[in-house]
């Protein structure tokens, strides 16, 4: 008998593709998590940078500090830990790409993008979505007009522990649930029963499964090394059971209420069904 669904993980990962952490308690936002993926990489043309084509990305850890957060990079001790801020002084501006959208953004102190740049062997800039910036939802799946961050598509990503246990047992080696960045991480139930979800609930939050994720080489990456495990490849191995169309998937995007509260050990309250 499946046992009760729950709340066992919440993770704010607060600049997109860099490393995250795990939070006891969670504000949740028009954008998703409060803190999450405010914050993007954007190399000399300000277009968006991620683990996809630089795995190097996966070296730069965070760890929560009094009003932000502090980068390291695992390999380098030599670089002092850098302090940033949850939110960026509004005195500087410029247009930023990420997929087909351009977007404004206030940019971050000169020192941060000195770091990163030496840290990563390459130019880049840390820039900042504030809140007067307005990105949308992908408008086909968005008719409540849900707003995202710098998060690839939806605010929040759901996965659940049976799912990953359930491709672990078909993997040579292992992957932990780092490999797919969920924010919201469910326990109990079956395997990939977040597929018939529609509305769900968190506690006294509501949200909606809109569909499932469709996963990238992201997936591919040891976020301890960098590199490419091919012992433990999770998309050549999903795609043996989890491909629909042009898609392997794993894990769900959601859609939220714009305001709540969430704490690891939420009962989860599944509401409707597809």
């Amino acid at each position: 008998m499946p046992t009760a669904l729950s709340l066992t993980g919440l993770y704010l990962y607060p600049v997109k593709s860099l490393g995250g952490y795990a939070v006891a308690e969670a504000e949740v936002t028009a954008r998703g998590l409060r803190h999450d993926r405010r914050w993007l990489l954007v190399d000399e043309r300000n277009r968006f940078l991620t683990q996809r084509q630089h795995p190097e990305l996966a070296l730069l850890t965070l760890a929560p500090a009094y009003n932000g957060f502090l980068i390291s990079h695992k390999q380098r001790p030599e670089l002092l830990p850098l302090f940033i801020p949850f939110a960026a002084q509004p005195d500087r501006t410029l247009f930023v790409t990420v997929w087909d959208d351009i977007l404004w953004a206030w940019r971050g102190a000169t020192e941060a993008d000195e770091w990163l740049s030496e840290a990563l062997g390459r130019p880049c800039r840390l820039v900042y979505m504030s809140d007067m910036v307005r990105r949308d939802v992908e408008p086909e799946f968005n008719p409540d007009g849900q707003l995202v961050s710098f998060a690839d598509g939806y605010p929040f990503l759901l996965a659940g522990e049976a799912a990953l246990a359930d491709l672990n047992t078909r993997l040579t080696e292992p992957v932990p649930m780092n490999r797919f960045r969920p924010n919201l991480i469910f326990g109990g139930g079956h395997a990939y029963e977040d597929d018939t979800w529609e509305k769900f609930q968190i506690g006294d939050v509501t949200f909606r499964a809109v569909r499932g994720c469709g996963r990238c080489v992201l997936t591919t990456i040891d976020q301890q090394t960098a590199q490419k495990n091919p012992l433990g490849d999770p998309l050549r191995t999903l795609a043996t059971y989890r491909k629909t169309e042009n898609s392997t998937l794993f894990g769900q995007n959601v859609t939220g209420p714009g305001r709540g509260h969430l704490r690891v050990g939420d009962a989860v309250t599944v509401l409707s069904r597809k």
